[in-house]
């Protein structure tokens, strides 16, 4: 029997990557990493399933803007991967990127043109990080990538697994009890059930009630209305509209 395809979780810094990636983390027979080095990427035994959340960037493998890793030589020791992009609302995804971008640009990669911005306001430079990786990361990985929703994933967890597990052939009755829990953890507000993803807890403020539009009680109006001026065309293009 042919084993589950190698899978790649990418997408901007808090745009639901890490909850999605740990969907794998007990899924079938995958050998899950989040944010690996990238030699351990090439070096990964894929006689048997392999997930992987954005690997770091590494001297060894430069890559082009936008991604973290050179994707040809990806595709090079798997190429079955299934690669999934994960878009998020860019007015929600700005308010979550303030705690790392506050830190000197934490979050990876970086725009090539990051230090430019440092003396512009925070959430413009959370702004830009969003637009440019949903542009130039998104259009290397487009042809070969299926692009997912945050949106999707927080309204109805269960449907989203049944479309990966799709995706990749697997057997969801074979996973039912990994894919409850995992379906639990997939929250819009903070309740019993919900379980922050590792790797998302250091960023997290406690500034708000919900997840999806989440703006509209960190943002003012004019904050909004500056962050749609510079992510508007990406964001169109990725289907999302200008707040009314």
């Amino acid at each position: 029997m042919t084993s589950a395809p190698p899978v790649m979780v990418l997408g901007c810094g808090r745009s639901g990557t890490s909850i999605f990636g740990e969907l794998f983390d007990g899924l079938d027979r995958y050998i899950y990493q989040s944010e690996p080095a990238f030699e351990a990427v090439l070096a990964a035994d894929y006689s048997t399933p392999q997930a992987f959340k954005v690997p770091r960037e590494s001297d060894l493998h430069p890559a082009r803007p936008g991604l973290s890793f050179p994707l040809d030589r990806f595709l090079e020791v798997a190429p079955r991967a299934r690669l999934f992009w994960i878009v998020r609302n860019p007015l929600d995804a700005v308010c979550s990127l303030r705690v790392g971008i506050a830190k000197r640009w934490g979050h990876h990669p970086r725009p090539p043109d990051w230090k430019d911005w440092l003396a512009e306001p925070l959430i413009a430079r959370c702004a830009h990080h969003w637009a440019f990786l949903n542009r130039a990361g998104y259009a290397q990985v487009e042809h070969c990538a299926t692009l997912v929703r945050f949106e999707e994933m927080i309204a109805d967890p269960a449907q989203f697994w049944a479309r990966i597990c799709a995706a990749l052939a697997i057997d969801p009755a074979a996973n039912a009890p990994h894919l409850a829990r995992w379906a639990k953890r997939v929250q819009n507000s903070n309740n019993k059930e919900f379980i922050e993803a590792q790797t998302s807890r250091s960023y997290s403020r406690p500034d708000h009630r919900v997840r999806v539009d989440r703006w509209r009680e960190n943002l003012t109006d004019e904050e909004a209305a500056a962050i749609w001026d510079v992510v508007g065309e990406t964001a169109q293009a990725l289907g999302y509209r200008a707040p009314a």
